[in-house]
């Protein structure tokens, strides 16, 4: 018999290109690495960082997907991987004395975080109910 492969239930969310340099998003992405999804939306509601929020984005989109296209618990979600990596690199210039322009460039940020749990227990089907005779009273 062939061997029954089970498909892991991870939900996946991408938040790409976000205006900041990934490595400040990566630094609050630290925070949360490894926790359970509700303590990491606690903890980033909390964190005074502006890379908190397309985190905190990032990860209720992962939720989401994870109820609704997976039909895992809530409860039980898991980050399991979050990741930042470089996204593009915008090239801009700043005007400088004597009539110089000196360039720089707006660096990007792409967002992966998949989330892992528990599948919610299947709803046993309701048995349709029995047809009741009424006896006639003679």
């Amino acid at each position: 018999m062939a061997d029954v492969i089970t498909t892991p239930t991870i939900a996946r969310s991408y938040a790409k290109e976000i205006s900041q340099p990934p490595r400040k998003v990566a630094l609050v992405a630290s925070l949360i690495r490894g926790r359970t999804v509700a303590d990491a939306l606690v903890i980033l509601t909390h964190t005074p960082k502006r890379a908190a929020l397309p985190v905190v984005k990032a990860i209720e989109s992962a939720r989401a997907n994870a109820i609704n296209s997976l039909g895992l618990e809530s409860k039980s979600l898991i980050i399991a991987t979050i990741s930042v990596t470089a996204g593009t690199r915008l090239k801009r210039f700043k005007p400088a004395s004597r009539g110089r322009a000196l360039p720089f460039k707006k660096k990007t940020a792409n967002i992966l975080v998949e989330v892992t749990g528990d599948l919610k227990p299947k709803k046993k089907p309701v048995a349709a109910p029995k047809a009741t005779v009424k006896e006639e009273e003679k």
